[in-house]
C-alpha cells in the first residue's frame, strides 16, 4: 500500500486482521492432523471411486454387466475433473485397487497375497491414468483426450512389467455388446477407445445438465418473479433461454455418446466360410481343481485317452460321424512322451484307434537348454506320429517361469513350486492338421493382441486356443478366457474353438457367437463343423497402428494441458500487477 493520510512508509503495523510481522505464528498442525484432515477431505470421493471400480468388475464375466464399464469411466472422468495430479492419481488408485481385487479374485486358489499384490501392481497403472485424466480435464473436448488415455494405458500395461498382463482391459468386458463388432476395424484397442469414449461424453453429458441447473436456480434467483401463468418459461421454476443453453451441449453429448454406442452395428463382421472342417474336441477332465490338479502321474493323460477311445467307438458303431481332427487341450499329457514310453504308447493308441491327426498338449523337456521345459502343441499322425509342433511363446511369469528366481524364491518360498521354467518358443502356431492349417495359441496367449494377429497373419484359417483352467476351475476365470477368444473370432473374422482339460471349451463362430460350450470339470466331446477363412480384417491389415496413434495422441494432450497450464500460471502474476 502506497503511504498516504492514512498511512507512512514507515508504519509497521499490520492490516486488520492479520498478525504483525514479528507477532508469534500458530504452531503448523503436525503431519498426523494433516493427513488426517486431507484424509477426510477425500474420503467422499474415494468411496464413489471404490464403487466405481467395483462397478467396472461386475461388467466382466462371469458378471457380464457390459453397461457398468460406460458407466464406470464416465464416474472416473468425473472424479478426477479439474483435480491436481496427485488428487488424480490417488483417486485413480483408489477405482483401480477394488477393481482388480474383484477381477483377480480366481488368484486365490495361489492364494489372497497374490491377489492383493498384483492388484496393487496393477492399480498403479490406473493411478496414472487417473492423474492424466486430471490434467486433461481442463482441455476442450476432453472426453476424446480421455479415451486415448484409456487406450494408452493398456498399451503400457499389456506390455509391462515382464511382457505385462492385459487382463482387465474395457474391450474384453465388451465381447457381447453393441461395442464389439468395432474389433474388426481396429481390434481390441478401438473396442476400448469406443467405450473410454462414449463413458467420457456421459460424464461431460453430466457434468454440463448440472452446470445447467445451477444456471437455472441462479436465473430464478435474480429475476423478477413472473406472474404464475408464465413461470412454464421463465422465472423460479422455469427453465430460461440461457439454461436451455447451458444444457444443449449436455444433449450433444449425450447424442454423441449413443452414437458411439451404436456404432458398431454398422460394422460388417466377416463370417462367409471359405471351406470347412469338422474337429472334435476332448476334454478329458481332472482329478481335482486347484493347484493339485495333476493327481497321480498320467491320470490326466489317461482320461484323455480314454474319451478319445470312445469317440472311437462311437464312431465305429456309428453314433457319431468322423472327424477330420482331433484337438486335445493344453497339458492333456502330464507327461514328457519322448521321455516317457508309457506316455508316448498311450498316445499313439487313441491316435491309431480315431484314425485322424490330433493336436496333442505336452510339456516336453527343451532340447537345446537343461532343466527347461516347452509348453507343446504337437500334430501327432495315427500313421507317421509326431511331426510338427508349436511352442509357448509367452510364458507366465511366477506361474510358467520366476524372474530373478535364486533372489525371490529364498524370500517367496511359494515360487519353488515353480520346478522348472517354461522356455519362450519363437515362431508362431500355424500348423497343418489333417486338411486345415490352423492356429494354436496356448491358454493366456489369447489376451495378447500381436501373438494372435502374428498367427492370423501367417495363415491360420480358424484358431484354436489350447488352456488348462483346471488351477482356477469355478473361479470366473474360465468364463473371462471364453470372452477374449470371443472378441478374438470377431477382430480377426476367424473361429476359435477353445478346448481345455477341465472346461470350458467351446466353439466360437466368426461373429463371436458361442456355438457349444462344456461345463466344467466333466469329460466331454465337443463335435463341430467350423469355417475356414482365408480373408482379413481391417484390423488384421492395420495391425497395431490404431493403438499406437491413439496412445500418442494421448500422450500429447497430457503434455499439452501441461503446457497450457504452465502458461496460465506465469501469465497470473502479470494480470494481477495490471489490476
Amino acid at each position: 500500500m502506497p503511504p498516504g493520510p492514512e498511512t507512512t512508509a514507515d508504519d509497521t503495523s499490520a492490516p486488520v486482521g492479520e498478525a504483525a510481522p514479528d507477532a508469534p505464528r500458530p504452531p503448523r498442525p503436525s503431519r498426523t492432523v494433516r493427513l488426517g484432515r486431507l484424509a477426510r477431505r477425500e474420503a467422499p470421493r474415494t468411496g464413489l471411486a471404490v464403487l466405481a471400480g467395483l462397478a467396472l468388475a461386475l461388467s466382466f464375466p462371469p458378471y457380464d454387466v457390459w453397461p457398468l464399464s460406460v458407466v464406470a469411466v464416465a464416474a472416473l472422468a468425473l472424479l478426477t475433473r479439474g483435480r491436481t495430479l496427485r488428487q488424480g492419481a490417488w483417486t485413480g488408485f483408489a477405482f483401480g485397487l477394488p477393481f482388480f481385487f474383484v477381477l483377480l479374485r480366481w488368484l486365490r486358489v495361489v492364494g489372497y497375497d497374490a491377489v492383493a499384490g498384483l492388484s496393487v501392481i496393477e492399480a498403479l497403472f490406473l493411478a496414472v491414468l487417473g492423474a492424466g485424466l486430471a490434467l486433461v480435464s481442463r482441455l476442450p473436448g476432453w472426453p476424446l483426450w480421455g479415451a486415448c488415455l484409456w487406450v494408452a494405458e493398456e498399451l503400457a500395461r499389456d506390455r509391462l512389467p515382464f511382457g505385462g498382463f492385459p487382463w482387465g482391459r474395457l474391450a474384453f468386458a465388451n465381447t457381447a455388446s453393441p461395442f464389439t463388432p468395432l474389433a474388426a476395424l481396429g481390434g481390441a484397442p478401438l473396442v476400448t477407445f469406443a467405450v473410454a469414449l462414449a463413458g467420457g461424453l456421459l460424464a461431460f453429458a453430466a457434468a454440463a445438465l448440472a452446470g445447467a441447473r445451477v444456471s437455472g436456480a441462479r436465473e430464478a434467483g435474480t429475476e423478477a418473479p413472473e406472474a404464475p401463468e408464465a413461470t412454464g418459461t421463465s422465472g423460479p421454476a422455469g427453465r430460461g433461454p440461457g439454461v436451455v443453453r447451458a444444457a444443449l451441449p449436455g444433449v450433444e453429448a449425450l447424442a454423441l455418446a449413443a452414437a458411439v454406442v451404436l456404432a458398431g452395428y454398422a460394422v460388417p463382421v466377416p463370417t462367409k466360410a471359405d471351406d470347412t472342417v469338422d474337429v472334435a474336441l476332448v476334454q478329458g477332465n481332472v482329478q481335482n481343481p486347484g493347484m493339485d490338479f495333476l493327481g497321480r502321474p498320467m491320470m490326466i493323460l489317461d482320461n484323455h485317452v480314454e474319451a478319445t477311445l470312445a469317440l472311437a467307438k462311437d464312431i465305429k458303431e456309428g453314433r457319431a460321424r468322423k472327424p477330420d481332427l482331433v484337438i486335445w487341450p493344453e497339458n492333456s499329457s502330464d507327461l514328457d512322451p519322448f521321455r516317457y514310453g508309457q506316455a508316448y504308447a498311450r498316445i499313439e493308441e487313441a491316435v491309431k484307434a480315431v484314425g485322424v491327426p490330433v493336436l496333442v498338449g505336452a510339456l516336453v523337456d527343451h532340447a537345446g537348454k537343461s532343466g527347461y521345459v516347452d509348453n507343446n502343441g504337437i500334430v501327432w499322425d495315427p500313421r507317421t506320429g509326431p511331426g510338427a509342433s508349436y511352442t509357448k511363446q509367452h510364458p507366465v511369469p511366477f506361474g510358467e517361469y520366476v524372474p530373478f528366481r535364486d533372489q525371490l524364491s529364498k524370500v517367496i518360498t511359494r515360487l519353488q513350486r515353480v520346478q522348472r521354467d517354461f522356455y519362450p518358443g519363437d515362431h508362431t502356431g500355424v500348423l497343418q492338421i489333417g486338411p486345415a492349417r490352423l492356429g494354436d495359441v496356448i491358454c493366456f496367449e489369447v489376451a495378447y493382441d500381436e501373438i494372435v494377429r502374428d498367427t492370423v497373419k501367417a495363415g491360420a484359417r480358424a484358431l484354436v486356443v489350447q488352456t488348462n483352467n483346471a488351477t482356477y476351475g469355478r473361479t470366473g476365470q474360465p468364463e473371462q478366457q471364453l470372452a477374449m477368444s470371443r472378441l478374438r473370432a470377431v477382430e480377426h473374422g476367424r473361429a476359435v474353438v477353445t478346448v481345455a482339460t477341465s472346461g470350458i471349451s467351446a466353439v466360437v463362430a466368426p461373429d463371436g457367437e458361442v456355438l457349444r460350450r462344456s461345463e466344467e470339470f466333466t469329460r466331454d466331446v465337443i463335435e463341430a463343423r467350423i469355417p475356414l477363412r482365408d480373408g482379413t480384417t481391417v484390423a488384421d491389415r492395420v495391425g497395431a497402428g490404431p493403438e499406437w496413434a491413439l496412445a500418442m495422441v494421448g500422450l500429447l494432450s497430457c503434455a499439452a494441458a501441461s503446457l497450457i497450464g504452465r502458461r496460465a500460471r506465469r501469465d497470473e502474476p502479470k494480470k494481477k500487477g495490471q489490476q
